[in-house]
């Protein structure tokens, strides 16, 4: 009885070593990510860490490459938009809510406002 104690003692006392990380990373320039199993989006450092925004306030969009389409794609303020929703998570910008650089509205299936949800 006495042998399993101590296992038990070791093992809580490595547990309780050993940091629990909730994700790997994968966070963008201000610290934000979004969360592809329970949607959302939430940040871990920067400004918007501690304040409980959910967004940032300066969301980063890639310059115009080739993750962006033709202006014809529907994009609010002319400036093009994602070629696809694979691209807009690529940059950490999805959910794009019409309005916002990088809408399109064939990003939008039901025709919400937002995009790549």
């Amino acid at each position: 009885m006495h042998a399993h104690s101590i296992a038990l003692a070791a093992a809580l006392a490595l547990s309780a070593a050993s940091p629990a990380w909730a994700h790997d990373g994968g966070l963008n320039a201000e610290g934000c990510h979004n969360d592809r199993k329970h949607g959302g989006y939430h940040c871990h450092r920067g400004p918007a860490a501690g304040g409980g925004n959910l967004r940032p306030t300066s969301p980063r969009a890639p310059g115009r490459a080739s993750s962006w389409a033709d202006d014809d794609s529907g994009a609010a303020d002319g400036s093009g938009a994602y070629a696809n929703c694979s691209a807009a998570r690529a940059a950490g910008a999805a959910p794009v809510r019409r309005g916002d650089p990088g809408y399109g509205r064939h990003l939008d299936r039901d025709g919400d406002g937002i995009a790549c949800e």
